[in-house]
């Protein structure tokens, strides 16, 4: 069976992504590899870590295509720059493309053309199904708890739909809010169970992606 081909969206200092790196060398992510990474920033950390793992990357941002098309609706110019990144990500023929901390909402005109040639999009995002959807959910979280609203948050890895963090899930996993623990520490114990969890998902919708 040839190797599956997995695509990555990033934004920042790719912590998850170097997290499939590592799974992908050591096959706790089976017959499986990283063909390659974007990302929407040019400093983003996880280009290096790309680099460095010898991952082909390319950079895609959209301030140049705000500029390109000024006189054009905000939503206009995110549909073409979505329509170009679905042309990107399918010149690489993935199986499966994954979002590691891409912080960009993704819209039909990418969606669409993936869905067309068979390849889905997954996405990590650090809460429960329908709770915290969007930007700063840990945050939101946390302050839910100490006003006494939730016990517990989560984290899950889902599909992409175009509506922001409300695919179907693919593996969920729940975490005790604890009293006296700050933010800072929450955000650190939630990401190293982000670490374990994008490459249990990743697994999980490659096998049913065969």
């Amino acid at each position: 069976m040839a190797s599956q081909r997995i695509l990555v969206l990033i934004s920042g200092n790719g912590t998850n992504l170097q997290a499939l790196i590592d799974a992908a060398a050591s096959s706790r992510i089976p017959n499986a590899n990283i063909v390659h990474v974007i990302s929407n920033r040019k400093d983003a950390h996880g280009l290096q870590r790309a680099e460095k793992a010898g991952i082909s990357t390319s950079y895609h941002n959209l301030l140049k295509y705000k500029k390109q098309y000024g006189g054009q609706s905000i939503e206009n110019v995110r549909a073409i720059y979505d329509k170009d990144l679905a042309e990107m990500v399918l010149k690489n023929t993935p199986d499966l493309v994954v979002c590691a901390g891409f912080m960009h909402i993704l819209t039909d005109n990418f969606l669409q053309p993936l869905q067309e040639a068979g390849v889905s999009t997954i996405n990590l995002h650090p809460a429960l199904p329908g709770q915290f959807s969007g930007a700063d959910a840990i945050g939101r979280a946390y302050q839910a708890f100490h006003r006494g609203e939730i016990t517990k948050t989560g984290i899950m890895i889902h599909y992409v739909i175009s509506i922001v963090d409300m695919g179907q899930p693919i593996i969920v996993k729940e975490i005790e809010l604890k009293h006296g623990e700050s933010l800072e520490d929450l955000e650190k114990r939630i990401h190293v169970l982000e670490w374990q969890m994008i490459v249990e998902g990743t697994s999980m919708a490659l096998a049913r992606s065969r």
